[in-house]
């Protein structure tokens, strides 16, 4: 008997593949207009930098997509390759109040993954563990990944309730 996977409630890539494919296809897209102009055709050059490009681009998007990469399951987070029971989440913590002049003490919280804070363009949201620890997830959609992961310990906790 094979175990399937638990369905993935939320997920963020981190990177996109497609993006490595910009870098070449503006070279192409000057290597046409050298050829409709019937100017010299700079072929070496154009290829080489549409390689070296696409080289560049492939180790951010590879890096991306292991460090800022998140994904919900009804068992676990990840976020980035730190991986999260939801069983030991107690509780995720409300948002921040943006009309108070302070901030609240979950943004000081380490972030999970291996990266040192929350990456750019990223916003946290508060976990409260249960060994009385807090630690910040976050996201782009942060407001989604905080409905989905609400709503996954809330299930975790019934499941906890019926089995009592």
């Amino acid at each position: 008997m094979t175990d399937a996977a638990p369905p993935v409630r939320f997920a963020e890539p981190g990177a996109r593949w497609r993006t490595i494919a910009y870098g070449p296809l503006l070279c192409l897209a000057i290597l046409i207009l050298e050829l409709v102009l019937r100017g010299e055709v700079h072929w070496f050059g154009l290829t080489f930098c549409a390689v070296l490009l696409a080289g560049f681009v492939w180790l951010q998007v590879v890096a991306g997509r292991r460090h800022v990469g998140v994904e919900l399951t009804d068992t676990t987070l990840r976020q980035g390759t730190e991986v999260l029971a939801l069983r030991d989440i107690a509780r995720v913590l409300p948002e921040p109040d943006e009309d108070a002049g302070e901030d609240e003490s979950w943004q000081s919280a380490r972030a999970l993954g291996e990266l040192t804070g929350v990456p750019r363009r990223r916003k946290g949201i508060g976990l409260r563990l249960r060994d009385g620890g807090t630690v910040q997830a976050w996201a782009r959609d942060h407001v989604r990944l905080r409905e989905e992961l609400t709503a996954a310990v809330r299930r975790l906790r019934a499941d906890d309730e019926e089995v009592r």
